[in-house]
């Protein structure tokens, strides 16, 4: 599945594709005819990698609301960041969102444009009532980028939760 904006292709990676990101990038950045220039594969994010793809495994006709989308730039075809749903959607119809960018691609306003395309896309989808997103209180540029798509702060305790609806 793709989405397009107007800088921006977001491909949301198939279990296979997910399996050759953790396992065999340059095969992957040569069946998207992309190169990965975002946050490194490693660490923590690895590990949330690895998490989603077994969720991926488990139902894998659903894959775009647990997989990751690379965010592709149109213009030279670099892999500057991913975002990914964490799961379907729940009973109440939410679904949260997470994303991240690759340092050199920072406060150009490509994670604005992609988490925008992303929620209206998601609103538009059955079931679905409303996104929430969670940042740490110190990344003011994760809360700019979620503001500035339109969502709206409902709890604040160790980390801001925010909410984005219909």
């Amino acid at each position: 599945m793709k989405i397009d904006t107007d800088r921006l292709v977001l491909v949301a990676l198939t279990c296979r594709q997910l399996k050759l990101w953790l396992e065999d990038l340059p095969v992957l950045e040569c069946e998207l005819d992309c190169c990965y220039q975002a946050e490194p594969l490693e660490g923590d994010f690895r590990e949330i990698v690895k998490m989603q793809y077994a969720r991926v495994q488990q139902a894998p006709h659903l894959y775009w609301w647990r997989s990751f989308f690379f965010l592709i730039r149109k213009a030279d075809g670099l892999v500057i960041g991913a975002a990914d749903f964490k799961d379907v959607p729940s009973r109440a119809g939410e679904v949260e969102i997470g994303y991240g960018l690759g340092a050199a691609f920072e406060q150009q306003g490509y994670m604005r444009e992609a988490i925008a395309a992303l929620s209206n896309w998601a609103l538009r989808q059955p079931g679905v009532s409303c996104i929430t997103a969670e940042t740490e209180k110190h990344n003011g540029p994760s809360q700019r980028v979620l503001a500035r798509c339109g969502f709206k702060k409902y709890r604040e305790q160790d980390t801001i939760w925010w909410r984005c609806s219909l």
